[in-house]
């Protein structure tokens, strides 16, 4: 009496092929690469060209472009901040980590995608003035009310008329947490335009 032979037995009994030239592998020569596997000369090929490409990527950058997108981001950042201090009378600290992810994003998009070790550097001093001129808008929004409980004609005025006042302002209260936020938004402003990098092959099989 015949039998069948286990169709698991019969797939694993077939030679595998690279999947981008159809060649037969054998064991020195098969490299996995996610859920494919080519040969090595396709894999390298392969690896070229997203090399060119993410080359491309951090190369001609726009850099006028991308000042613009992370200042807007920052200022969009900076602004709901602040609006949502003003209409909650909270100051809500959490909401500060917005500016790095908009400061970073803003200069992506505007960049046309690209992302260089520079503009990781443009996208953290952009955060960190923002987030500063952020904490000096909820500081003053809070000491002005204060002041009017209080009846006091005095006003801080934004922006601010010296430094000693800015630095005095954005001091107010600074605490633990507020380090934290920042640091997760200048986090955030340095991560989003690294660039991208590959990782290296593995190596053939020793058979």
């Amino acid at each position: 009496m015949n039998e069948t032979p286990d169709e698991s037995t019969v797939a694993s009994a077939a030679p595998e092929t690279c999947d981008r030239c159809t060649r037969t592998l054998s064991p020195a020569d098969r490299v996995p690469a996610a859920d494919r596997v080519f040969c090595r000369s396709c894999y390298e090929t392969l690896r070229e060209e997203v090399r060119n490409a993410v080359e491309q990527m951090s190369s001609d950058v726009p850099y006028p472009l991308a000042v613009l997108g992370a200042v807007l981001g920052g200022i969009a950042g900076a602004l709901s901040w602040w609006g949502f201090t003003v209409v909650t009378h909270i100051g809500f600290g959490l909401i500060a980590v917005a500016i790095g992810y908009l400061v970073g994003w803003g200069a992506v998009k505007f960049a046309g995608g690209k992302r260089s070790a520079g503009m990781q550097g443009l996208c953290v001093g952009v955060a960190l003035v923002s987030f500063a001129a952020a904490t000096y808008l909820v500081n003053m929004t809070f000491i002005n009310q204060q002041l009017a409980v209080q009846h006091d004609s005095f006003r801080i005025a934004f922006p601010p008329p010296t430094l000693d006042l800015f630095v005095k302002v954005i001091s107010t209260n600074f605490g633990i947490m507020d380090v934290v936020f920042l640091g997760i938004a200048l986090y955030q402003a340095w991560s989003i335009p690294r660039p991208l990098t590959l990782a290296n092959p593995p190596a053939p099989a020793i058979t």
